[in-house]
Parts: C-alpha cells; structure tokens; sequence
C-alpha cells in the first residue's frame, strides 16, 4: 500500500438502486481490499429498500453515503454523484463487483505507465473467476458498425483467462462496471450522456475522448468479478431496448464520416437481428428492437445538433482509430465462424 502523498486523491464510488443484497454481498469485499487513504461513496439513486440505513447503521466509519433522492438511472446518477464528490482519480464501481486482490494502486500504476485517462481492470465472472466476462473482458473494441466486443468476448462467446487476455493493452473502451478515469479527463468530456439513462453510456463516454485525443487502456494483470445483470437480467427486453437505441445514438454522436451512409447500414444489420430474435421465438425481443429504432427517430434531431457540437471540438491524433476495428464483427463471428478477438485479422489488439 503507498502511502497518500505518493499517489493522487482517489474516491471509489459505487452507485446503488435497491441493492441492499449486493452491497451485503460485494461491498466487504471493496473495504478489504481498498487502501484506507481511498475514500468510498455510496451515491444512492432513490432506494426504495433498506440500502440506505443498512449502511448507516454498519459501516457508516467506512462509506460515505450521498442520497440522490430518487432514480436518476445509471448516467445521470453518476453526473450527479461526482459533482459532489472532489478527487483526482475517479473509480466508478458496479454493486456487483468483487475485489479479489489490491487493485487500486496496480491499476493506477498501469495508467501512469501507459499515458492512459480512462482504464479497467480485467473483468471476470463472480462465478467462475477463470472465465471473462460479458461486460468488458480484457478491453474493448469497437467494428465498423459500432458493435461493441471485447478481448476474450465475442458477442455471446467468453474465453478463458489465459497470459495473452491477462496483460496490458491499449482499448477503445473501458468496462463501466469498474471504470477508473482521471478528474480531468471528466471533466473535459462533460461525464455521461444523461439521455442514455443506463448501458453503452461508457462507450460513448470513451469514444469521446477518443476523438480529443486521450487514451483508454485495460490493466489485464488486474483482475476483478463481475456478477453481471444485476440492475436488468441478460433477457430483459427493456435493457435490449436501451442496447439498440443507445448504440444507435453513440454511433450517430460519434463517428467520423457520411452519417446517412453508416447508419443505414448498421439498421439493417439490426433488422436481420431482429428477425433472427423473431425466428428463434423471441418476440419480445424483437419488438424491443422495434422500439428501439422508434425512440432512435424520435431523438434523431437532438442527436444531429449533439454530433455537430462535438465534430468541432474533435481533433486529428493518430490515437482516435486505435481499438475501431475496420471490419464487420458480426460477420466475422456469424459468418466465418470466428469466436476469438486474437483471431480476427487484422487484430485489433496484440
């Protein structure tokens, strides 16, 4: 453990939606393994359960608890918390994470190696730690579609935790469900897009930043358990629905190009996962998308007035395009049968 003069301030803050059970089960674990000099907020989205006084009453000497009052969802909740919250290094921690080992300076360590603003441990699953896991992996990428995948996940694919996944690496997007950012590079961005409410908005947030020149890496030999679904299960219609349309409007904000061009492409490719979902009797999941596309359109000038306000403050730097892989991954997973990111060719990450 340094000691606090020999590493920036840092506040660990974990956003709560009736999670009593989850803090019950994870936060232990954080106090465990967290240096003492680290502040750690719980910022409460409106509880309707016992999340508030339970922390009150035991680990009140611990956790500093900031009440929202009610639920902001996921962005705009974190918005909120850390304007209150002062700190050099922010670390935005999931409820349903576990911390395994120490975490905080190795992860800083690799920040400062690397020249990175924005990074995350290697995510793994709470219930079988050798195996990735679906929110985040080993690193992020992104294809030319603006579909989302990861070292060691490939769409519904998880790997193994080998050597190659547990090292350090250079990504696209950090994982939210344990997100390490430097005060200043959120304050440069403007934090999250309150309108996404909750998923994608990390993506968004890093592509950001991206396009303003900053780095996002993974510290792999940093390992951290992710219990996943814990706010919307895997199957729920309703985080589909914020899948598809948040996506939509992260790729519209954010990519550099002809935008009718791109994104014509990208929904139909939704379409035909659509009609898959439909066909494998998942109807609602397919209208999930539907819906999705709907809210898409009705937001579609608001989204155009955000895209044109952050094309001028973009800036040229080689950086920007290093994690965006230029080929369709749905191809490569569907089509040619390809289920690892160290396979892709070109790799995106070595």
């Amino acid at each position: 453990m340094m000691a606090s003069s020999e590493h920036p301030k840092v506040a660990v803050v974990i956003l709560n939606w009736n999670g009593i059970e989850h803090l019950k089960t994870y936060l232990p674990s954080v106090l465990e393994h967290t240096p003492s000099e680290v502040a750690i907020w719980v910022a409460d989205n409106g509880s309707t359960d016992d999340s508030v006084e339970w922390l009150t009453l035991t680990h009140s000497s611990a956790v500093q608890v900031l009440e929202l009052g009610e639920n902001f969802g996921f962005a705009a909740g974190y918005n909120r918390a850390l304007a209150h919250i002062e700190a050099e290094v922010y670390v935005l921690l999931n409820s349903d994470v576990r911390i395994v080992q120490p975490w905080i300076d190795p992860t800083l360590s690799a920040m400062d190696a690397h020249g990175w603003d924005v990074a995350s441990p290697l995510i793994a699953q709470d219930v079988n730690p050798n195996q990735c896991e679906h929110a985040g992996a080993a690193g992020g990428f992104l294809d030319r579609d603006g579909y989302a995948f990861c070292a060691g996940r490939m769409f519904d694919v998880v790997e193994p935790i080998d050597d190659w996944l547990a090292r350090d690496r250079e990504v696209f997007w950090a994982s939210g469900a344990c997100l390490f950012i430097r005060q200043s590079a959120w304050e440069k961005s403007g934090g999250f897009d309150d309108s996404l409410f909750a998923h994608m908005e990390e993506i968004d947030l890093c592509w950001r930043l991206k396009n303003l020149g900053h780095q996002i890496g993974c510290a792999g030999q940093v390992k951290v358990l992710h219990l996943g679904g814990g706010t919307l299960n895997t199957s729920s219609p309703f985080k589909t629905y914020l899948n598809f349309r948040n996506n939509l409007i992260v790729l519209l904000k954010n990519k550099r190009g002809i935008w009718p061009l791109f994104m014509f492409r990208r929904m139909a490719l939704d379409g035909l996962a659509a009609w898959r979902m439909l066909f494998e009797g998942q109807a609602n999941q397919f209208l999930a998308v539907g819906r999705a596309h709907g809210a898409f359109y009705l937001r579609l000038l608001s989204i155009l007035r955000k895209r044109r306000i952050l094309k001028r403050k973009r800036i040229h730097h080689a950086n920007s395009e290093v994690g965006l892989w230029p080929k369709s991954v749905t191809w490569a997973r569907f089509g040619q049968g390809i289920k690892r990111v160290r396979d892709l060719t070109p790799p995106p990450t070595r």
